[in-house]
């Protein structure tokens, strides 16, 4: 279907997009790689009449490896992918990344869009959550920052407001141990169950765990409980069964069209035994 028309907003820097939407209100969305909006105003399920793209904004591009990494915004799952600098020290976004849609997406997908929009289905929200990544949010206020953890609501309901543009998501330099694992129906579909682990060993112990897991509740759920089950054990036998059975207690799954929810709940715990397996593994 061919969408209502629309005034079409290409701004080169983050004040004229903030321009934009201060100009025209709720008739005025940005637009990060499309992949959501686009076919929602296709299929005439919302009317914009502002679209704002982000596309030329290069303050909102870039990736910046250190002890603390800094994603920009506008930065596409492709070049998750390819940025070698980022690929060794947090080598899980890779491992994700590849496992979201096609190439085609992927070169246009950005990870802003991603975690702004809070689909459940999403990868990157509950990866961020995993990470304890930052977003930071740039309004008519000011710039201000909110963890991953504190940033979703409800299903595509977020704390950013209307006004606000979500700039960039930083994170501390992850443990060593990762896994991203995920069941999905055919490539390029959403997960039925998918797991971020991050594990951290000395001597054999653990003495870090963070877990995420996505599209089993209407928000990624990170589980303190889990992580909190392995934590000074091997990774193995009763703890991991504790893990398992404390982010089961924590997802709140509902069926659709990839199953029931019995089946959901068996397919999280089969993902995520997988994920912390390999991430003690790599540790």
């Amino acid at each position: 279907m061919i969408p209502p028309a629309f005034e079409y907003h290409r701004p080169t820097d983050i004040a004229g997009a903030l321009g934009v939407i201060a100009e025209h209100g709720d008739e005025a969305r940005v637009i990060a790689g499309g992949h959501s909006l686009i076919p929602m105003m296709k299929l005439r399920m919302v009317e914009i009449a502002h679209l704002i793209d982000l596309q030329d904004v290069a303050d909102l591009k870039g990736i910046s490896v250190g002890e603390t990494i800094r994603i920009g915004a506008m930065v596409t799952q492709h070049d998750l992918i390819n940025d070698e600098a980022l690929a060794e020290a947090a080598p899980i976004l890779r491992e994700a990344a590849l496992q979201i849609a096609d190439p085609q997406v992927r070169y246009c997908g950005t990870v802003g869009g991603n975690v702004a929009n809070g689909d459940p289905g999403n990868d990157m929200p509950g990866l961020m959550q995993c990470l304890d990544a930052t977003f930071t949010l740039v309004g008519p206020e000011g710039s201000r920052e909110v963890p991953a953890r504190e940033f979703y609501e409800a299903a595509y309901t977020t704390t950013r407001e209307d006004d606000e543009i979500l700039t960039a998501i930083s994170f501390a330099k992850p443990s060593s141990g990762y896994a991203y694992e995920k069941q999905k129906r055919k490539i390029g579909d959403y997960a039925t169950a998918a797991a971020a682990v991050l594990i951290g060993k000395d001597a054999g112990k653990i003495t870090s765990a963070s877990i995420a897991m996505t599209n089993l509740s209407d928000i990624p759920i990170f589980s303190e409980a889990a992580g909190d089950a392995l934590t000074g054990t091997d990774g193995t036998g009763e703890a991991l069964d504790k893990a398992v059975a404390a982010m089961l207690a924590d997802i709140d799954p509902t069926e659709d069209n990839r199953g029931p929810v019995e089946f959901k709940k068996h397919v999280a715990g089969v993902i995520l035994r997988r994920a912390i397996a390999r991430a003690v593994d790599r540790a």
